[in-house]
């Protein structure tokens, strides 16, 4: 009986402590929006290399759902009740990933989820994915390093810092998601025709 009274005195405690534990904040769930067309158009000559995407290098601030802010100085936060639907390079990788798909030039396309054997490989360093504060002004920033690889012996063949600032009219955090977007737009636009034209100069030639 002793034993008895003393699980259920363990469980009415376990109990009681649940119930006063506080509940999770609920939060909203952005993915990052894009305002390109739907369709690939493709905007010349079809490449023969291929091409894998690989997930971007961060800091640990940035490499999390969180929706990152820097409201002043190189303190780094993140908004309240809203989340990324994945980690910031996770989502830079599939928009460039789709990006690519969109123009259509470099149509032998992979990601690093897969084993594929490619010619050349896509990744770097994501600097910054924010929204930054200057003042009473507030821009979102995307800063990738990037680098492109040759694929079998893991040598880099070219890399370019790539830098957008969004300015933001609206610092809500829908408006805010709008200017990532148009931000990573713009970014996807410039390191696509870079890679294209790196490519074109330096992957492996065709075999016979």
């Amino acid at each position: 009986m002793k034993l008895i009274r003393t699980a259920l005195l363990a469980g009415f405690t376990l109990i009681s402590a649940c119930s006063i534990l506080p509940k999770p904040e609920p939060f909203d769930v952005y993915r990052l929006p894009s305002a390109q067309s739907a369709g690939p158009a493709s905007r010349g000559t079809a490449q023969h290399w291929s091409l894998r995407l690989t997930k971007l290098q961060t800091s640990e601030a940035l490499n999390s759902p969180n929706i990152a802010v820097v409201p002043q100085g190189d303190v780094i936060s993140s908004y309240k009740g809203a989340r990324w639907s994945d980690p910031a390079p996770v989502l830079l990788r599939n928009r460039l990933l789709d990006g690519f798909q969109r123009d259509g030039r470099v149509p032998l396309l992979s990601t690093d989820d897969s084993l594929f054997q490619t010619d050349l490989e896509l990744g770097g360093t994501l600097q910054a994915f924010q929204t930054e504060y200057q003042g009473a002004s507030a821009s979102v920033v995307v800063r990738l390093d990037a680098l492109l690889v040759r694929s079998y012996d893991q040598r880099i063949l070219a890399s370019r810092r790539f830098e957008v600032r969004q300015p933001l009219s609206d610092v809500q955090v829908p408006a805010v998601v709008a200017g990532f977007g148009r931000a990573n737009d713009q970014l996807t636009v410039q390191v696509v025709n870079w890679t294209v034209e790196q490519g074109q100069r330096l992957a492996p030639s065709p075999r016979p």
